[in-house]
C-alpha cells in the first residue's frame, strides 16, 4: 500500500484570469486552481521546476499529495488535469482536487507481473505479452495502492491473466465490469513459425486431395 503522503508545496496566487496566469508564468511558476471538498477554489502557483520533476517522476496523477500552502491547512489533493504547451510539451496549467481519507477516486494503478523469470512457459522460450501494464481503480483515497502483483509463476505457452486472476487491494475494484486480459504467454517466434508452416501444409494437402476428389 502506499506509504506516507508525499507533500506538494504551492503558494496562493492573488489574481485570475489569462493576464494573472501569464505572469506567474513569467514568474517561474505553473498557475493552478484546487476546487472541491466543499470549499471555494483556491488559486494556486507551483514552481515549475518543482512541477516538471514530480511529472517526470512517474505517476503524478495516480499520487495522493499533501498540498501545502502558506496560511491555508494542509489538505490531501489528486491532480486531475495537467494542461502542456503543445509544441514544448511543457506544464501550463494544474486543476487538483481536494479530497478526503475516506473519498473514492478512479486511478490508474501500474501492474507488476512478478515471477516471470523461470515459469514453465520461460523455460519453454515463450515470453509474456503485456496487454495492460496498468489498470484503472476506484480505490479510497487514503488508500491508494503504490501497484498491483500478478504471480506469473505457473504461466505455460498459451496461458491468459485476467483481472480475475488477481486479488485487489481491500477496498479496491476495477472499473471495468467485464473480465480483461492483463497479460498472456505466446510461443516463440520460431515455434510459431513452425506451427504457421505446418497449418500451410495441412491447408495444402487438403487442396490436393480435394482437387483429386473432383478429378476423380
Amino acid at each position: 500500500m502506499a506509504g506516507e503522503i508525499p507533500d506538494l508545496v504551492a503558494h496562493a496566487r492573488t489574481g485570475t484570469g489569462k493576464g494573472a496566469a501569464r505572469q506567474s508564468r513569467r514568474n517561474g511558476m505553473v498557475p493552478g486552481v484546487v476546487y472541491g471538498g466543499g470549499a471555494d477554489p483556491l488559486p494556486i502557483e507551483v514552481p515549475f521546476n518543482d512541477l516538471v520533476a514530480k511529472l517526470k517522476a512517474g505517476r503524478f496523477r495516480a499520487t495522493l499529495w499533501n498540498l501545502k500552502v502558506e496560511g491555508q491547512e494542509d489538505v490531501r489533493v489528486i491532480a486531475r488535469d495537467v494542461q502542456r504547451d503543445v509544441v514544448k510539451d511543457l506544464p501550463t496549467h494544474l486543476d487538483l482536487m481536494r479530497l478526503r481519507r475516506t473519498s473514492k477516486v478512479n486511478l490508474f494503478i501500474p501492474v507488476v507481473f512478478e515471477n516471470v523469470d523461470g515459469c514453465p512457459g520461460d523455460k519453454q522460450g515463450g515470453v509474456l505479452t503485456v496487454v495492460r501494464p496498468e489498470v484503472e481503480l476506484r480505490v479510497t483515497a487514503g488508500d491508494i495502492p503504490d501497484h498491483i502483483s500478478v504471480d506469473c509463476s505457473k504461466m505455460e505457452i498459451g496461458d491468459t491473466l485476467h483481472i480475475s486472476d488477481v486479488t485487489l487491494p481491500e477496498g479496491a475494484k476495477a472499473t471495468i465490469e467485464r473480465d480483461f486480459v492483463l497479460a498472456n504467454m505466446q510461443a516463440p517466434s520460431g515455434l510459431a513459425s513452425m506451427k504457421d508452416d505446418e497449418d500451410e501444409v495441412t491447408e495444402t494437402e487438403v487442396i490436393n486431395q480435394t482437387d483429386d476428389t473432383v478429378e476423380g
